[in-house]
């Protein structure tokens, strides 16, 4: 069975920074693309960024030179690094991996920034 196990996130004051982790296990075949959204109060969600197995990356533009996505592969684990951050940014952060061409997410962690 596969999980996805956040840990990260939590509070910053405008400008901080944090750091997301995204940990797969159990039966990890086919490990293709993993990725982060995002979900504020009242709005749909949002991509924030993924990685493809190629080590290409796609960040939305809201987000673009603030946030990193990294991986290692050996490890599965996706990382989301989070600077300069805004009030906007507060949303619920998922991560999300494809496995064996099967979405798979993480429990959700909050992020909260205070101006």
């Amino acid at each position: 069975q596969v999980q996805l196990v956040e840990s990260g996130g939590g509070l910053a004051q405008a400008g901080g920074s944090l750091r997301h982790t995204c940990a797969a296990s159990g039966m990890i075949v086919n490990l293709n693309a993993m990725g982060w959204y995002r979900q504020a109060p009242g709005k749909e969600g949002d991509l924030v960024a993924t990685n493809t197995s190629g080590d290409s990356t796609n960040n939305a533009s809201s987000v673009k030179g603030r946030f990193t996505i990294s991986r290692n592969n050996a490890k599965n684990t996706v990382y989301l690094q989070m600077n300069n951050l805004k009030p906007k940014d507060t949303a619920v952060y998922s991560c999300n991996a494809n496995i064996g061409w099967r979405p798979f997410w993480g429990q959700g962690t909050q992020v909260t920034v205070s101006s």
